[in-house]
């Protein structure tokens, strides 16, 4: 007995010296738990309500014929670059996903395994001059922690004088106000290709990492916590260029960590007349705010936008939206982030300060504008995704089918004397328990085929605590079903 607490000991020393020697956010906080599950939808309402989560589906364009895992299955780094691979896939059961509010209508596309590898720069960089910073591109500009893209805050689509076309443009539209509806309960969608994806406050993901949100296990939804926060948001994911994005709640006074927690204030105002803003329902769109102009190097009244009305309601628009700062406003004092949505500041893991993005929420719980990132990049946005690693990388973590194997210490139960043994599995994987107590000859009287239906397995010896004086196990993966990293 006094053997297996020291040994237990010595483990424990080890693991604490280690995270001692190797704290560094950027590689360590990517969610890696659900690594060995395979990822699950729901398709339709029904299936959400009886939980009748599959892990291969199939809907238009999109076919996932085989399971795939859930989010990031490697993390590895250089002195200069992060790398992860991913399958892009949520941790979270996704889905269902609609064209309207009244759920009569299948939104067409499903989300699909991308295995992506991405790049996140380890020392970040600040243009020199605010006019060249980077605007923001479609497709992903960043990962969140479980290895799903982030989006900006368009939907693709602009204004170009006299209709709305796909592309960039001085009047873009509004990914939350104008696609919400076809978000699931996390808050994510896909286009055509599958690529899941977040626009605004990833509230699933913001719960599995306890960042002030409720579940709500019969309606299977997620909501902002009542209560007041007693905790700084954790890191939710890396933007390209290499600063992390927080949860909605930091520390009152960016520079004092002893100064309270609270939700983090956007900068931005819609422009209806309000808090020095122009009415545009009044004047129409006949100029974009001041900070687009900045930002996009054109005219304000360049091109002018549709007149507000029920087609074109206030808010379609990014550029429905001014800056306190452009209007006599206080940064620090008003309001609490940036044009970029971004402030410098202390974080539980940058005591020293970091530039940081803050998912931006109003007091309900609500996105508001601009969601997770501004129009363009606080840092230079050198993070992208690459086909291939072409440098000497150190692995951190390696996940999905090639998950480690890590036995628990057994648990004895009292009087039965059952031993439970638990192990950390791959979904998919067939497991043999043995046992011995000499070393030279190993049961297999345990259980010869344990099959892992998710990220954790178990096996029970029936009285073995009552039976013998001693006895050692070992679990091997025998077999893996077929399944996409």
């Amino acid at each position: 007995m006094k053997t297996h607490v020291l040994k237990r000991l010595a483990v424990y020393v080890l693991i604490s010296v280690a995270s001692l020697l190797h704290a560094d956010p950027q590689i360590d906080s990517w969610m890696t738990t659900y690594s060995g599950k395979y990822a699950r939808v729901y398709l339709t309402d029904a299936d959400k309500i009886s939980g009748n989560a599959v892990s291969t589906w199939s809907r238009g364009s999109i076919s996932q014929t085989i399971p795939a895992y859930c989010g990031v299955y490697f993390v590895g780094y250089s002195s200069s670059w992060v790398y992860i691979r991913s399958t892009g896939l949520a941790s979270h059961t996704m889905g269902p996903w609609y064209l309207n509010a009244a759920h009569s209508s299948l939104f067409p596309n499903l989300p699909k395994n991308t295995g992506t590898l991405y790049r996140i720069p380890r020392a970040p960089t600040i243009p020199v001059a605010p006019a060249t910073r980077t605007l923001t591109g479609l497709g992903a500009i960043g990962y969140f922690v479980a290895g799903v893209a982030m989006f900006d805050t368009r939907d693709a689509f602009y204004w170009n004088g006299s209709s709305e076309v796909n592309g960039s443009g001085n009047w873009n539209r509004d990914a939350w106000v104008n696609e919400s509806v076809t978000f699931d309960p996390g808050q994510a969608h896909q286009p055509g290709d599958g690529t899941h994806h977040y626009h605004a406050n990833p509230i699933a993901l913001r719960y599995f990492l306890g960042d002030h949100v409720d579940y709500n296990t019969s309606t299977k939804t997620y909501s902002e916590s009542t209560n007041t926060p007693t905790k700084h948001s954790p890191i939710l994911g890396w933007v390209r260029d290499g600063f992390p994005i927080y949860g909605p709640y930091g520390y009152s006074n960016p520079t004092n960590p002893a100064s309270g927690v609270r939700r983090m204030v956007s900068g931005y105002v819609l422009r209806n007349g309000q808090n020095g803003t122009q009415n545009l329902t009044s004047v129409g769109r006949t100029n974009i705010p001041s900070w687009a102009v900045r930002l996009y190097n054109v005219t304000a009244n360049q091109v002018i936008g549709p007149n507000v009305s029920t087609t074109y309601p206030l808010g379609r628009y990014m550029e429905d939206n001014d800056y306190l700062g452009d209007l006599g406003y206080t940064k620090g004092v008003d309001f609490d982030l940036d044009e970029y949505n971004c402030r410098f500041c202390v974080t539980p893991e940058f005591p020293n300060g970091t530039n940081a993005y803050f998912v931006s929420i109003t007091s309900s719980g609500s996105p508001a504008f601009p969601y997770n990132i501004g129009r363009a990049f606080y840092g230079n946005p050198t993070g992208s995704s690459v086909a291939s690693i072409s440098e000497t990388v150190v692995t951190n973590f390696v996940g999905g089918s090639s998950s480690q194997l890590k036995l628990q210490s057994p648990a004895v139960q009292s009087g039965s004397g059952d031993v439970t043994l638990t192990w950390s599995s791959v979904e998919g994987g067939t497991y043999l328990v043995s046992s011995t107590s000499d070393f030279q000859t190993w049961s297999t009287n345990i259980e010869s085929s344990v099959t892992a239906t998710g990220s954790v397995a178990k096996a029970t010896d029936a009285g073995a605590a009552n039976s013998y004086s001693k006895r050692f196990y070992r679990v091997i993966r025998t077999s893996l079903a077929t399944a996409a990293n």
